[in-house]
């Protein structure tokens, strides 16, 4: 392009183009580098392309370290949440006698997880846990219910059932509920329920794979309680 044509002026984007095409251009004209002046990122002073390359580089070098310290804590939460779940798992199979296991499975999540409150209610059990608190209680509505549930349920309590299996269940101001499947059923055979006094403990935009993995451990070990097992 001929710069005296004015009809075809040069664009900032022809400079621009220029530039990131003739890497060399500062290395010949490297006078240029300490004689351009730009605004500074950081207040209204006129600073060189060198300071504000550098400056550029140390918000950068900043955002990069923000990320890292928020994986850092993320994995060492990811980490202990872990111990708790290995803690949890290991005094379930230290558990000698089955009907113990959701008296175990209540006081390990309320221990290791800081729940406020939790309870089991299961249905289809063995004839000899029938008399058992944990296998009385849960309506027919409540089991259709918990079979119904495609992943654990989360947010306000609305006057659930399962609140009522709490020990205080006017202090249940959110609840999580999660339904207790054997490996591949469609229908549930017991619910797991924990509540919170804080309204947001559990709430409906929550994630809810990890209480998805507790159900899967409290299932598996429930197992033990259903008439196809043999009971310890």
């Amino acid at each position: 392009m001929n710069p005296t044509d004015h009809n075809n002026p040069i664009t900032e984007d022809d400079i621009a183009n220029f530039l990131a095409n003739t890497p060399d251009f500062f290395e010949r004209h490297a006078e240029l580098l300490g004689t351009v002046q730009l605004s500074s990122g950081h207040g209204s002073r006129a600073v060189s392309l060198q300071e504000r390359q550098a400056e550029l580089l140390r918000d950068k070098i900043k955002i990069l370290e923000a990320r890292m310290v928020d994986m850092i804590r993320h994995g060492q939460e990811n980490v202990a949440i872990a111990g708790k779940l290995q803690r949890c798992t290991r005094n379930l199979l230290l558990t000698a006698h089955a009907r113990d296991l959701p008296d175990t499975i209540v006081h390990e999540l309320k221990g290791q997880f800081a729940i406020p409150q939790a309870a089991i209610k299961l249905w289809r059990v063995n004839g000899v846990f029938t008399g058992e608190p944990f296998a009385s209680g849960a309506s027919s509505d409540a089991q259709t219910f918990a079979s119904s549930l495609g992943a654990p349920y989360c947010g306000m309590n609305s006057s659930f059932e399962a609140a009522n299996w709490l020990p205080e269940p006017a202090m249940a101001m959110s609840i999580a509920m999660i339904p207790l499947r054997e490996d591949g059923a469609q229908e549930a055979f017991g619910m797991l329920v924990m509540a919170s006094t804080d309204p947001q403990r559990f709430h409906a935009a929550m994630g809810t794979d990890f209480l998805a993995q507790i159900g899967d451990l409290a299932g598996a070990a429930l197992t033990r309680l259903l008439p196809q097992t043999t009971a310890a």
